[in-house]
């Protein structure tokens, strides 16, 4: 099964992104934007993208740091498609399937007859 993994950082992380963030938007302001603009065209724009950008990655890690719903450092992860309980409920042809695959890695010589049995008793006690 493929996980999700969704990663909060932490206060002092998103403090530092914030303040790296800030420090672009002023290259932005004071540096890309005067020497580009004076290229025409082209570097005008990329200028003023630049200073966007920054600004948008400045607000989003001090939001992270300091806004109302921040909880703290963590990492989560689940299971895609629902719960570790979806296969308490299993229906027969994922059963077939589990037997299968299982049967596979007993033929290749991956696991040992008694991990073999073992493990189809308890595929089989889930049904």
């Amino acid at each position: 099964m493929r996980k999700r993994v969704t990663y909060r950082p932490s206060k002092s992380g998103s403090v530092m992104g914030g303040v790296v963030g800030v420090i672009f938007v002023l290259i932005g302001l004071f540096v890309v934007i005067p020497s580009f603009s004076m290229t025409g065209g082209f570097g005008a724009i990329f200028g003023v993208l630049w200073t966007i950008i920054a600004g948008v990655i400045a607000g989003t890690n001090f939001y992270q740091a300091f806004g109302k719903g921040y909880i703290g450092p963590e990492i989560h992860i689940e299971e895609e498609g629902g719960t570790e309980h979806a296969q308490d409920a299993a229906a027969p042809g994922d059963t077939q399937a589990r037997l299968t695959e299982l049967r596979a890695l007993y033929d290749q010589r991956l696991i040992t007859q008694e991990e073999y049995e073992q493990k189809r008793k308890e595929i089989l006690e889930e049904l």
